[in-house]
């Protein structure tokens, strides 16, 4: 699949196989994924794409051998090869296209259906371009693989109702609060889950009074500018708590952060607890005002979500497989291209030297119009050849060693 030893693998770790702490030693920031694609240019892998999120890992390029990919990321992460060994997949060639469809259509994802992904394959695949390191093979695989999420996006359920838990969140909220762009939401540290909800909120709730304190400002601060909102410090919890109607809780603390003493509010007050493990102290259960809601309540609604979806597994895989033959055929075609331009060449010549002659022989010889219908010839025995090739899927290589052979050709074979 491209020069004769280079071979175009897959490698990786994802949610399947490695917990979190596992996924964190091999995560690539933005940097680390620049130079690992400055030093594989260096080291002659060619074409290479980096996909990084907190499920998974991935890397997609052509090399001799997928200990060059391996050695990459580990070189540029806190991660060991022994360590990925214990957790890693490795795939080759067409075992390697079929992953990149299923990861990027959502079906690998960690909640089915979750579309984040492609959009992380998309930006792979720009930063990869930017420096020269996405060949034809594998752009024209990355569009293949965002056709077919489009296509199951549009024609399947894969991905309706919620997708995941930050999604879940605003869903609840939505349902469960009347005039919510008057409310007043508080978001209570700004993990992943929090960034997201925080994302979420903003887009489906036009609110325009959502707070956020954070243990380190400065994260906060981020986060805000990103989105816009008011920034308070952590010392102002208390109050901000109880001028609050919705408080999201998406702190990474190992022990509660949010208790019954901090609240002395009597207006309604939702509580959503979104981190693990809870850090909403459940005596807070005790203030008939309060309603808490936790992650796993939230799991739940995802998990009826879930039965429904999977009922769409094969028609997204009827999708995949359509378009994987279609990448598949134009793969093929690229085996014989280097013959049929040789043909072209060879009849070129035969051509050239044939006009010469007549050239020679007669006096008032129209060399314009003998161009145009040699030419004209050349291209459609060409293009007999071209259809045999495509049309005669089992046997083109003996078609087109057969073809060599009879025409004397000399091809070469860097496709």
């Amino acid at each position: 699949m491209h020069n004769k030893s280079k071979y175009f693998y897959a490698i990786g770790l994802s949610y399947k196989k490695a917990d979190a702490e596992v996924r964190g030693h091999f995560s690539l920031s933005d940097t680390a994924k620049q130079n690992v694609l400055a030093q594989a240019k260096q080291n002659g892998v060619e074409s290479l794409l980096v996909v990084s999120t907190c499920n998974r890992t991935e890397m997609y390029g052509f090399a001799e051998h997928p200990y060059q990919l391996i050695q990459l990321l580990c070189d540029n992460t806190k991660g060991t090869v022994e360590e990925f060994q214990d957790v890693a997949y490795v795939h080759k060639n067409k075992d390697a296209i079929n992953h990149m469809f299923r990861v990027g259509s959502g079906l690998d994802s960690q909640i089915l259906g979750d579309f984040e992904i492609i959009f992380q394959l998309k930006a792979g695949a720009r930063a990869s371009k930017e420096v020269g390191m996405l060949n034809s093979f594998t752009e024209r695989l990355v569009n293949s693989v965002i056709q077919a999420s489009k296509r199951i996006k549009n024609e399947t359920e894969l991905s309706s109702g919620a997708t995941s838990v930050s999604f879940a969140s605003v869903q609840y909220i939505m349902k469960h609060v009347k005039n919510i762009s008057e409310k007043n939401i508080l978001l209570f540290g700004t993990g992943k889950i929090g960034r997201n909800t925080c994302e979420n909120l903003v887009k489906h709730t036009k609110n325009p009074h959502i707070t956020l304190i954070n243990r380190t400002k400065t994260k906060a601060e981020e986060v805000a500018g990103k989105f816009n909102l008011i920034v308070k410090d952590y010392e102002n919890l208390s109050q901000e708590l109880n001028a609050s109607d919705i408080v999201i809780v998406a702190t990474g603390a190992q022990n509660p952060t949010v208790y019954k003493s901090l609240i002395s509010t009597d207006q309604p007050l939702l509580v959503l607890d979104l981190s693990i493990p809870k850090n909403v102290n459940e005596d807070i259960r005790d203030l008939s005002n309060i309603t808490l809601v936790h992650l796993d309540d939230l799991a739940k609604i995802t998990d009826d979500t879930l039965a429904k979806r999977k009922s769409f597994i094969p028609a997204a895989e009827v999708i995949i497989s359509e378009i994987t033959a279609e990448f598949n055929a134009w793969l093929d075609t690229l085996k014989f291209v280097p013959t049929i331009q040789a043909i072209k060449h060879k009849l070129t010549d035969l051509k050239n030297s044939e006009i010469n002659n007549q050239r020679k022989k007669i006096a008032d010889f129209n060399e314009d119009q003998a161009e145009l219908i040699s030419n004209n010839i050349i291209q459609k025995i060409t293009n007999q050849f071209a259809h045999h090739l495509r049309e005669d899927g089992n046997t083109s290589d003996e078609s087109i060693e057969l073809i060599k052979k009879i025409f004397q050709l000399e091809t070469t074979d860097n496709v």
